[in-house]
């Protein structure tokens, strides 16, 4: 099965290929040569073009020819040179005429079907129904924007964008088309691009943006805000007093951080005791397999006073105090294996179709 907005299209074009050699539109001289082209692009895009289940999940009930008519009537392009294949306006009408109220009440009917598609979850069902309503309506935003949830749903996030990019093209006001591109961008890495759909939304909105638009306009911009902290960090050069013998962190440095390996002294007690401790040696796991960590820990400014409060005999620190301190809180979890907190929550929502 073709996993890709690429291989499907790479399917479609095989079976618009095998077709016209079929249908006439090709003669019988030419099959031999249309056979290899698409043995050529099935092998290259490791597709089967041979399986109508594929066929059937790439293009659904339209053709490549049917999809690219619609296109064409997007952009109001003449039918005059078009094939003879591809249906052309009857004698005296524009060639971008509007779709009659007849194949407008149709679309809205594939419009609803496909919606209840997407309640149920059937998206492939449900972004068979929008394009065939594109098909007789086309350059509609909603349906537009519609199918770009469904290929959002469906885990195709190439089309979802397409899709929502060509909605805000025609209708910019429609927010919905808005929240569904940022939403499409922040899954393909583009958390810039997502930021950017987003408060392209929240404008459009007014009134400060709904809670849905704000809310993912904060996801992403939080992601623009991490990436730009891991540039920063990759460009600065790792301190060699945090790592051992083949960058490993060095844990002598800890104990003498902490006023030397040994008890007694009012400092910290024998090393080899707080390691006997489960939980301390989770901890010193942890420190082992993240260099960056004992980096943090040995510059931060909060830890160093308290060791050199226990270096100078002062004794023990209130950790209460110290927990206080949403940094040194922060570091303690990941140090025990805890991750990053709000961990797995990705943009936000898209809202319901229309």
């Amino acid at each position: 099965m073709a996993t890709t907005s690429k291989q499907r299209l790479a399917l479609a074009i095989c079976d618009f290929l095998s077709t016209s050699v079929e249908d006439g539109t090709l003669s019988g001289d030419d099959k031999d040569s249309i056979d290899v082209a698409i043995n050529c692009i099935a092998e290259s895009f490791k597709v089967d073009p041979t399986s109508p289940a594929a066929i059937k999940e790439a293009i659904g009930s339209q053709s490549l020819l049917k999809i690219y008519s619609v296109y064409e009537k997007m952009q109001g392009s003449p039918k005059s040179a078009a094939s003879p294949s591809i249906p052309t306006a009857a004698p005296g009408a524009s060639s971008a005429s509007a779709p009659s109220d007849a194949d407008k009440k149709k679309a809205e009917e594939l419009k609803g079907q496909g919606n209840r598609a997407m309640a149920a979850k059937d998206y492939h069902k449900a972004i068979e129904q929008y394009t065939e309503a594109l098909a007789l309506n086309p350059g509609n935003a909603i349906f537009l924007s519609n199918r770009a949830a469904a290929y959002s749903a469906a885990r195709d996030h190439e089309s979802a964008r397409a899709d929502a990019e060509a909605a805000v093209k025609i209708d910019p006001k429609y927010t919905k088309a808005w929240s569904r591109l940022g939403l499409a961008r922040f899954a393909l890495g583009d958390a810039k691009g997502s930021m950017d759909a987003y408060k392209q939304g929240i404008d459009y909105e007014g009134n400060g943006g709904s809670d849905a638009m704000k809310k993912g306009y904060e996801t992403a911009k939080k992601r623009v805000e991490e990436l730009e902290l891991e540039e920063a960090d990759a460009s600065e050069p790792t301190s060699p007093t945090a790592r051992g013998a083949g960058g490993a962190p060095d844990l002598s440095n800890l104990a003498s951080m902490f006023g030397g390996g040994g008890g007694g002294g009012g400092g910290m007690p024998d090393l080899s005791s707080i390691m006997s401790n489960p939980m301390f040696a989770s901890m010193a796991q942890n420190l082992m397999s993240n260099p960056d960590m004992m980096q943090n820990l040995m510059s931060n400014p909060r830890l160093r006073e308290m060791a050199n409060s226990i270096g100078g005999g002062g004794g023990m620190p209130d950790f209460g105090s110290l927990m206080n301190d949403p940094n040194i809180a922060d570091m303690a979890r990941n140090m025990m294996g805890g991750g990053a907190p709000g961990a797995g929550r990705g943009a936000g929502g898209q809202g319901g179709t229309q």
